[in-house]
């Protein structure tokens, strides 16, 4: 009988061997996947800091410019609000196009893009 089952338990052998080995890939993929996010998240963060602070530099600038030539700095400071509004407006409104769109292919190209490449290999 052991003549019979030993290709069987080899048979077996390989296939949780195999079922290891794509465990294992797929815990390497996807923690390649989330460093590489990770990585983009922070830098993002890391641009949008540095130019909220150029933005608020500008708006005092345009503040104090427009005061100036208005007379009143309250006047420039409500003026210099509402372009902010219009513009937080605006891009809340594109948020879809311009965030959310470009999220969704860089996360689907980060874990599915290798996967095809080693398919084809």
């Amino acid at each position: 009988m052991s003549e019979f089952s030993r290709p069987v338990e080899k048979l077996s052998q390989s296939a949780r061997e195999y079922v290891d080995l794509r465990v294992d890939d797929l815990k390497l993929r996807t923690a390649k996947g989330l460093s590489i996010s990770l990585n983009h998240l922070l830098s993002m963060i890391l641009v949008l800091f540095c130019a909220m602070i150029v933005l608020l530099a500008l708006a005092f600038g345009c503040i104090l410019l427009l005061g100036q030539v208005i007379g009143s700095y309250a006047l420039g400071a409500f003026i210099v609000a509402a372009l902010f509004a219009v513009l937080t407006w605006g891009v809340f409104r594109l948020r879809g196009k311009l965030f959310l769109d470009g999220f969704v292919r860089m996360f689907v190209g980060l874990f599915f893009e290798e996967e095809e490449d080693s398919d084809e290999a």
